[in-house]
């Protein structure tokens, strides 16, 4: 398909973020929105995401963000007419020193504030969850029974087919036409499409996008990696996303059989974590691997907004492993910044100017 000579805005990067800012500008009214995707819907960060969404964040900001993603992800078969998998079955987030509970314990006083049923449990509530936990070294954990898992691709395919935009896979940005510190067009390999708005949902390969267009954003990957097996090891049916965090080593339901992984890029050392807390999935057979990047910021947050010259070039990046899971509000905030609709949620706190006046917020809560 070639492109078009012209739209209202070009959306760069077709994972959850860029698809959610499409369907959310066409909802808001934009009528010609143009989606370019370097390769094809949901193949970057998104479709080796562990699909997890959570209210559990020690900034307030995250869980603001969460708690109207989650609304978001109740509707979205009646939004978008497709269905995404979406379960509540928890999060359970297993702590094993003192430091951790305490950081955890300020983060649930925060969460209740906002309206979070999340929990503080002792380690015999939470193997009452998961009966076949390990309790040595266990303190405590927390769950919350609102947070829970959905497929990123379905997610990634109902946005896009639900918001008319005109899409182009297999099309990356490769300039941007910058006159009077104004966009006038981007360059792509099927043609030039002249424009005045940009939005950077491109995820890791984020900092390189921005370049064309003169915008410094400090992004940087850090691999992840995932393993499959087809067998359950007799967890329950209704097992929440379980995460040892201290070690990052984390488990779900993925069908038939369950996916897991951790902060290290090898099978021994994830398994090795794995022994300590769930024993029970250590000697299960392994049928698949694969990897993706976090797009990290210097502080583990999000980088959303919009840059200061050239105009209208707008940015969602950063998240460090959440953008998935904030999709839903993330999009919908940056369809209002374009339109100039006052914001549902305030996100200006995660401009990249933050960095410059000396106001990082850390994300504690990173897995």
């Amino acid at each position: 398909m070639t492109a078009p000579a012209s739209a209202d805005a070009v959306v760069v990067g077709g994972g959850a973020i860029g698809a959610s800012a499409a369907f959310h500008l066409r909802r808001l009214g934009l009528r010609d929105v143009v989606l370019l995707e370097r390769e094809s819907l949901a193949s970057g960060s998104t479709s080796k995401s562990a699909g997890g969404i959570r209210t559990q964040f020690a900034d307030e900001l995250n869980v603001r963000i969460a708690l109207r993603s989650l609304e978001e992800f109740a509707r979205f078969e009646e939004l978008t007419g497709a269905d995404i998998s979406f379960r509540q079955h928890g999060y359970l987030f297993l702590l094993d020193n003192d430091e951790d509970v305490a950081t955890f314990r300020e983060a649930l006083a925060l969460q209740h504030g906002l309206g979070v049923p999340s929990r503080e449990l002792t380690p015999a509530e939470a193997a009452e969850i998961v009966p076949q936990l390990a309790l040595d070294g266990l303190v405590a954990a927390t769950f919350c029974a609102r947070d829970g898992t959905a497929t990123p691709e379905a997610v990634v395919q109902g946005y896009a087919s639900a918001s008319g935009a005109t899409i182009l896979q297999g099309c990356p940005l490769t300039g941007v036409e910058v006159s009077g510190g104004r966009i006038v067009a981007v360059e792509t390999p099927r043609g030039r499409i002249a424009t005045d708005t940009v939005v950077c949902c491109a995820g890791v390969w984020s900092k390189d996008v921005a370049a064309l267009a003169g915008v410094e954003l400090p992004v940087a990957g850090e691999a992840r990696s995932m393993w499959f097996t087809p067998e359950d090891g007799g967890l329950p049916e209704r097992l929440p996303l379980t995460i040892d965090f201290s070690t990052g080593f984390y488990v779900h339901r993925e069908g038939p059989g369950l996916a897991f992984g951790g902060r290290e890029p090898r099978l021994e050392d994830v398994a090795e974590a794995a022994a300590r807390r769930l024993p029970a999935i250590v000697d299960l057979p392994v049928q698949s691997t694969w990897w993706g990047w976090y797009d990290v910021s210097p502080d583990w947050n999000a980088l959303v907004g919009e840059a200061a010259e050239p105009s209208r070039f707008l940015y969602a990046t950063g998240f460090s492993g959440h953008g998935f899971q904030q999709a839903p509000a993330v999009g919908e905030h940056l369809a209002e910044l374009v339109l100039d609709r006052a914001p549902t949620l305030d996100l200006s706190a995660f401009a990249v100017d933050r960095f410059a006046g000396g106001a990082a917020r850390p994300e504690t809560f990173v897995v």
